[in-house]
């Protein structure tokens, strides 16, 4: 009996699971007839000649933004402690692993289903019934990846503290109902989209439905879990606790910054939109802008050229251009990257001055900078172009005479994204406390690192982490109240 306690969290965990793929095999029982479908779909070629060229385009888009999967795991790895990389690697493949059964399942349908009032979609769960044609398929396999993006966010946010298995259970959670629901008021044909304003709340590939959510979840995650042993000192102040290797966080931020032309380019959705080439340059210009930006207002401050910042800046720029890229010109791509290194820097030390720990600024780069993107739509939309088309009407900005209608649609979506994201994420986070009894590694865990007390093993077996031991357990015994 002893031994069977030792293992009662993989029982249970296997017992969840059990009842999981019981409850899968029934819906797809019962969903046989449309299962036995051919995938063909009401799209053929005899309809759109350029069908198989659209496909292409979307699918090599789709793997760009899978790349990005690399991109966060590096950058990740790189700005945290090498006691914690085999932790990292298992959650940004967890997160991409459970997110994809999860939004398959559950989250395509609420998001990209028949409307229900403009709340949640109806239909499509499994991808069964009549949803099993060629056309939906490719776009849940474009739609997945930004669905994994979200939710890989967060644990940059979380990194070097929080529980493995909490962290699964959060992705299942973000990408079956946090994610898809909001997206859903974006893109799926609900209420944000609706809006009376302008064109409606629009975004056009994310700054909000995928980085904003997973940036003001990060920011839920981290208040709930608290700072990092060692990262304040006894009188509150920040101090700083680098990343084990600079070369995999730049690595990293090159990895998203080609990635991410899949990310805002394959948004288009068609091989024939000749927008692209807007779209690509206007990601260039932002991220470059970014970039140097952040090292000159870092510089500007601490004196010194640091290029964590300046690699965050470029992220930055990425996240601030990806709502407004295909709307904007290119000196606004500029602008709004400009604003976003700015907006990035002032995040970061804003959050240190206040004892939140994000250990490599995953709420300043994604949170603040995709409301900074949702708002620059209703300030440098052009008027070319209008919502995934080139037919009127257009989306414009207050800058180009288009008043202050399409500022008021983008500021209502940037309400309701901070208030749903923030909001449930506190709620998930504070429910899991409760019922994992802690979501929180010990203290002598995280000490020693998460790779060996989660993990039972290390990314770099073969050298010493050396850290200053006395101090840690010192504001370890602080933290806990000198218990």
């Amino acid at each position: 009996m002893k031994a069977l306690t030792g293992m009662r969290w993989p029982w249970r965990a296997l017992s969840v699971v059990g009842l999981a793929c019981v409850l899968c095999v029934g819906v797809l029982v019962s969903a046989a007839p449309a299962l036995a479908a051919d995938p063909s779909g009401a799209e053929t070629l005899a309809d759109n000649p350029s069908a198989p060229v659209d496909y292409v385009w979307i699918i090599v888009a789709a793997a760009l933004v899978f790349i990005m999967q690399g991109g966060f795991a590096m950058l990740t790895a790189g700005l945290c402690r090498a006691k914690n990389v085999v932790n990292l690697m298992m959650k940004n493949l967890m997160d991409f692993t459970i997110g994809s059964l999860a939004f398959f399942s559950v989250g395509f349908a609420l998001m990209f289903g028949a409307d229900k009032g403009g709340l949640f979609g109806t239909t499509g769960w499994f991808l069964a019934g009549d949803s099993y044609d060629v056309g939906t398929y490719l776009l849940f396999l474009f739609q997945v990846m930004f669905a994994a993006t979200a939710a890989t966010i967060v644990a940059g946010a979380v990194a070097e503290r929080l529980k493995v298995k909490a962290y699964f259970l959060y992705a299942i959670v973000i990408c079956s109902i946090i994610y898809p629901v909001y997206g859903h008021w974006v893109w799926g044909g609900g209420w944000l989209s609706s809006l009376p304003y302008g064109m409606g709340h629009v975004d056009f590939a994310g700054s909000g439905v995928v980085h904003a959510v997973g940036g003001f979840m990060g920011l839920a995650g981290a208040i709930v879990l608290g700072p990092r042993i060692g990262k304040f000192d006894l009188k509150g102040k920040a101090r700083a606790i680098p990343g084990h290797s600079m070369v995999l966080a730049a690595l990293g931020v090159f990895i998203l910054w080609f990635g991410w032309y899949g990310f805002n380019a394959g948004s288009t959705l068609s091989a024939s939109e000749l927008r692209t080439a807007v779209i690509a340059v206007n990601t260039t210009l932002a991220a470059s802008a970014g970039a140097v930006s952040s090292l000159v207002v870092i510089y500007a401050r601490t004196k010194k050229l640091d290029v964590g910042m300046a690699l965050n800046g470029a992220i930055a720029g990425l996240v601030a251009i990806t709502a407004p890229c295909a709307w904007v010109e290119g000196w606004a791509a500029m602008v709004i990257g400009l604003i976003a290194g700015v907006i990035v820097v002032v995040g970061v030390l804003f959050f240190d001055r206040i004892r939140i720990d994000d250990p490599v600024g995953a709420v300043s780069v994604h949170g603040l900078n995709g409301v900074w993107g949702l708002l620059a739509v209703g300030l440098f939309a052009d008027g070319t172009y209008g919502n995934y088309t080139t037919e009127g009407p257009f989306v414009t900005g207050l800058f180009y005479g288009g008043g202050v209608e399409q500022l008021i649609a983008q500021a209502i979506g940037v309400v309701v994204v901070v208030a749903w994201a923030f909001g449930l994420g506190l709620i998930l986070f504070k429910l899991l406390d409760v019922v994992l009894g802690g979501i929180r590694v010990s203290a002598q865990e995280e000490i020693a690192g998460l790779d060996i007390g989660e993990h039972g093993s290390s990314a770099y077996p073969n050298f010493t982490v050396v850290e200053d031991i006395p101090y840690l357990m010192a504001s370890a015994v602080e933290k806990d109240g000198g218990k």
